[in-house]
């Protein structure tokens, strides 16, 4: 039993020391690329911005929604997310938990694990956004053509019993 968590605590360890610090350009790159993705994308429906930013093979995974391809994706955005009515969903990022791990092949940077925390709100015309729930993510970016390119997102762990205490952009 202590070899087992003794093995649990050194793969802990080296994970935490492949996290790119905050600072890094890696970093700040994928800090922006989530930002302009998850605005353009889903907070304001882009959604040809939204098409062209991920992969033609993306694999999305949601704890309630269950597994979504990349048609599937973009036509439950287009009418869930960002179909009609009064409410529109948006997505707020917890920047303080976020985390980046660069993933190389022979010494060359080909993509990225991004992990963190995200809040979603209702918004209405003339309200405050409404939280409605808060969970946790998975991004697989990779470099296409010197593009990064979302491939691979898990979401996971909604809660929606107790609102964050702040939100910070």
């Amino acid at each position: 039993m202590k070899t087992l968590l003794l093995l649990c605590f050194l793969s802990f360890v080296h994970l935490a020391k492949a996290q790119v610090q905050k600072k890094s350009s890696l970093f700040q790159d994928l800090k922006a690329q989530d930002s302009v993705f998850f605005e353009r994308g889903f907070n304001r429906c882009d959604l040809d911005y939204l098409k062209d930013k991920v992969t033609d093979d993306l694999g999305f995974y949601h704890d309630q929604g269950g597994f979504q391809d990349k048609t599937k994706f973009l036509e439950n955005t287009a009418n869930n997310i960002c179909g009609p009515g009064d409410k529109k969903p948006i997505r707020k990022i917890d920047a303080e938990s976020l985390e980046v791990f660069p993933m190389n092949s022979d010494g060359k940077l080909y993509g990225a694990i991004q992990t963190g925390i995200h809040h979603f709100y209702l918004r209405e015309n003339g309200k405050a956004d409404l939280w409605t729930s808060t969970a946790k993510f998975t991004h697989l970016w990779i470099l296409e053509e010197e593009t990064w390119k979302l491939k691979e997102v898990l979401s996971y762990d909604h809660q929606s019993d107790s609102p964050p205490l702040s939100h910070k952009d």
